[in-house]
């Protein structure tokens, strides 16, 4: 399932062009305008991170950060004018993870955010095993079974059908899915390559491996996991 976001920005054209950029990527975005509503977004809604401006109509963003950090570990980014050292300090030190100055690049928001879910994930003691159909998937052992039989996957194999889990029901673009596929990695891939990797997993996970039903093609758009994606704890 695609990872949902909570933007915090009174800045009503900055907060509507962070909002499109992130939809764009696949997030789900729920955006306030000040604490109060961030606050009641956050209670409300099952939120994987927070992007929190830090001068907001009804007090500053490091109030909101106090609050959550008594009862939630989520990833809080903090939006900042600020560039001075002693404020970005103290909103490390409340409990924030990461911070970006104002102005920045779209594209370097968009890095801190994977960054911080992907340390949230990894850190997450839930969700070692899953279930996808007749799919079962240990991540603690990092095996694959399919009817109570193994299936045996290369690495990037693995690593590529982790993507897929990790996004059911998303669609995602062929350049997103090379992103995350590469990343740490010197090895080189193209579309053709995705293309050869996803019809390899397609053979070891699908019944009719001509009829998909776990790795869809979007045609000319992208991929899709199928599935329901459960947590088996």
């Amino acid at each position: 399932m695609a990872s949902t976001l909570l933007l915090v920005e009174d800045d009503q054209s900055l907060a509507l062009g962070i909002e499109f950029t992130l939809k764009d990527e696949g997030y789900e975005v729920f955006r306030a305008s000040t604490l109060q509503e961030g606050r009641k977004l956050f209670n409300d809604e099952n939120v994987d991170l927070i992007i929190l401006d830090v001068n907001l109509p009804d007090g500053s963003g490091y109030e909101l950060c106090k609050e959550l950090r008594e009862k939630s570990d989520i990833p809080i980014m903090f939006l900042t004018a600020l560039d001075e050292e002693v404020n970005v300090v103290l909103g490390l030190e409340i409990g924030g993870d990461d911070y970006i100055t104002k102005p920045f690049r779209v594209r370097e928001l968009l890095s801190r955010v994977k960054v911080l879910l992907r340390r949230s994930n990894k850190n997450q003691s839930f969700g070692n095993k899953v279930r996808s159909g007749n799919i079962v998937i240990d991540t603690s052992s990092a095996t694959v079974v399919k009817n109570d039989k193994d299936i045996v996957l290369t690495a990037q194999e693995y690593k590529l059908l982790l993507i897929f889990i990790n996004n059911p029901g998303n669609l995602m673009k062929r350049d997103k899915i090379l992103e995350e596929l590469i990343e740490g990695s010197e090895a080189f891939f193209d579309e053709n390559t995705l293309a050869v990797y996803i019809k390899r997993i397609r053979e070891k996970i699908e019944d009719n491996p001509k009829e998909p039903e776990y790795i869809v093609t979007q045609r000319g758009l992208g991929y899709k996991w199928n599935k329901e994606v459960t947590s088996l704890g």
